[in-house]
């Protein structure tokens, strides 16, 4: 039995009948399901087997831009929606349709599509010109892959000369880490009687930790690019530690014993190479002093002996005998006319030195006794607490004064004894001019020649050691010449003489030149700005580009011989090889005294393959 529909329908004669009777229990095919008012005209009959259902609201279409979303389309503050589903819940389709029309609002524009979307944009990569300086106004950081070792100290007074003592016990040409470096500097107090020579020895130089292994291909890409190119890879930590050599990491150590110096600030200081314990200096009241630091060696000597005796075998001090402490210089010449800066000792005649004032005068010492360490044990015996050193053991001739083509400008600025030639040594003055003396000759010059055009002043010259024929010149301009002497002089006086090589790419006065000691073609140089190792036989990759000598006399234009940089030192004033090879010593505004050694990327450089760098 079943239950009867509550709602009423009827068919087209207008008789009502029952859903339930025209749905189930009923055998008429032509039973009535819809309700009049919603069915069509020609609308098929619903059966059993055809059912119909019809949503009793009329849909609303509205068309749009498939790319806008619902909240750019409609903006609602809530009542909207309240009158549209209040209308819909009472079947006013038209009331809704009217709010929702009233809701609508013009699309908003897509925005602009760059086309450069989803393509990385390459990092400009500028390089960074060290002649140029620092034009970006930012602090520029020390590299330490560029070094295999560096080190700093600032001393209690600037000091802008220095000089290296020759290690008697440790020898030249060390290779192994840790390393050690004496050397003696002369200060620049603000009083003085302040004023100092100071022997200093740093050891247990340590080279910088992870410097021991040779870059990857990758890394050097990596470092060249920067952080925005640098690529995923499994292998970049690869253990870099079992390619480096085992050493001990050790503390720094620095000991140092001073002079006093009456004679106010040091403008240049040199060891004499034949007897380290000699050291000539020149002080700003236009005297020159010789000092003895035998007694200071002897004693950094025992303190180092006795250090490594107590590492090796735990044993106490080691008995050394110590010469005589002589806190006062033994010689002290005052027969220049002002001060000066150049002073010199020969390499080949044992105890001569030369020293010239800024009058233009030059003056030759010879000494009066033997100078060398083994010819003073065999004529005065081993007497530890003697030293012969006195105020007669030189003798000073003046020997060279100002020339006629100079007198406006007969400053002296430096002074090179040849490495070859007992008599013949080489003169940088100001006005440009580059002057050859025998001492043979007094009163004259050999050779003549003003190599600057402009008049600016020749401030540093060195004489290679390995090629007794070259002279490299340094100039105020900026600019360093290297000068084969065979060719030194020309026929013409008024024509300067063609360098092999000149650079013109320094912006400040070159204030240092020195080859190295043991490689021939490699020197360094040095500016107010920073140290530059150059190795001169490097030439151009392609000699078709080769530049010519206009644009090479632009600023900013890094040779090709450029091999390293060390910046970061204001007012370096001098830089000094060590004994140890491709070991750099500065003398510059602190921190004051800078030791450096460039990375062993540099091939040229794998003599030691370490590198030190620092400041005392």
């Amino acid at each position: 039995m079943v239950k009867n529909s509550k709602r009423k329908t009827s068919d087209d004669s207008g008789a009502i009948v029952s859903d339930n009777d025209s749905l189930i229990g009923s055998n008429s095919a032509n039973t009535k399901t819809t309700a009049p008012a919603l069915r069509s005209v020609n609308e098929e009959v619903e059966t059993a087997d055809n059912l119909q259902c019809e949503d009793p609201y009329e849909d609303i279409y509205e068309e749009e831009d498939d790319d806008i979303s619902y909240e750019d389309v409609y903006e609602s503050s809530g009542d909207e929606d309240d009158e549209y589903m209040e209308a819909m819940n009472e079947g006013d389709t038209s009331a809704a349709a009217a709010v929702a029309a009233g809701t609508t609002k013009e699309p908003k524009l897509p925005p602009p599509i760059n086309a450069n979307d989803g393509e990385l944009q390459p990092a400009q990569i500028k390089t960074w010109n060290p002649f140029m300086g620092n034009t970006t106004g930012e602090e520029l950081e020390m590299d330490e892959t560029a070094y295999k070792m560096h080190h700093a100290l600032t001393p209690e007074w600037p000091s802008l000369t220095l000089d290296i003592v020759p290690d008697a016990h440790l020898g030249e040409n060390r290779t192994r880490f840790p390393h050690t470096v004496t050397m003696v500097v002369g200060t620049q107090a603000d009083k003085r009687s302040k004023n100092k020579l100071s022997v200093l020895r740093m050891s247990d130089l340590c080279r910088i930790p992870g410097s021991g292994r040779e870059k990857t291909e990758k890394e050097l890409d990596d470092e060249m690019l920067g952080d925005a190119w640098k690529h995923e890879d499994d292998d970049s930590d690869s253990s870099s530690s079992d390619e480096e050599d085992e050493e001990e990491e050790l503390d720094p150590v620095l000991e140092n014993y001073s002079f006093s110096h009456s004679g106010g600030g040091i403008n240049r200081i040199r060891v004499c190479p034949h007897n380290s314990s000699v050291v000539g200096v020149w002080g700003e009241n236009g005297e020159v002093s010789l000092y003895d630091i035998g007694g200071a060696i002897d004693l950094l000597d025992r303190s180092s002996l006795s250090s490594n005796a107590r590492k090796n075998d735990g044993s106490l001090a080691i008995k050394k005998e110590v010469r005589k402490m002589r806190k006062d210089p033994f010689f002290v010449y005052s027969g220049h006319s002002t001060e000066g800066y150049a002073i010199d000792w020969s390499r080949v005649t044992p105890g001569r030195l030369a020293t010239a004032d800024c009058d233009g005068n030059i003056h030759i010492w010879n000494a009066t006794h033997p100078v060398t360490p083994n010819d003073i044990v065999a004529k005065y015996g081993n007497k530890s607490q003697s030293s012969p050193w006195s105020n007669s053991s030189f003798q000073v001739e003046p020997m060279y004064a100002a020339h006629g083509d100079n007198l406006d400008h007969p400053s002296v600025e430096d002074l090179q004894w040849s490495p070859t030639e007992a008599t013949v040594l080489a003169s940088a003055e100001c006005g440009g001019y580059v002057r050859i003396y025998d001492i043979r000759c007094p009163g004259k010059a050999m050779i003549s020649n003003k190599i600057h055009s402009g008049g600016a002043d020749v401030n540093v010259i060195s004489w290679n050691k390995l090629v007794g024929n070259l002279l490299a010149t340094g100039g105020d301009d900026g600019s360093f010449s290297v000068f084969d002497l065979r060719n030194f002089q020309t026929a013409d006086a008024s024509i300067p003489p063609k360098p092999l090589a000149r650079f013109h790419s320094h912006r400040t006065p070159i204030t240092s030149l020195e080859w190295h000691p043991t490689d021939e073609s490699m020197i360094a140089v040095s500016d107010d700005n920073g140290t530059y190792v150059y190795d001169l036989s490097i030439e151009e990759d392609d000699p078709e580009n080769k530049m010519n000598e206009e644009e090479a006399a632009v600023e900013g234009v890094i040779p090709p011989q450029l091999l390293f940089v060390h910046s970061g030192s204001d007012m370096t004033k001098e830089a000094s090889w060590s004994t140890t090879p491709s070991v750099v010593i500065l003398a510059s505004k602190p921190p004051i005294n800078a030791t450096f050694y460039p990375s062993a990327a540099i091939t040229l450089l794998s003599l030691v393959q370490t590198s030190i760098s620092g400041s005392i």
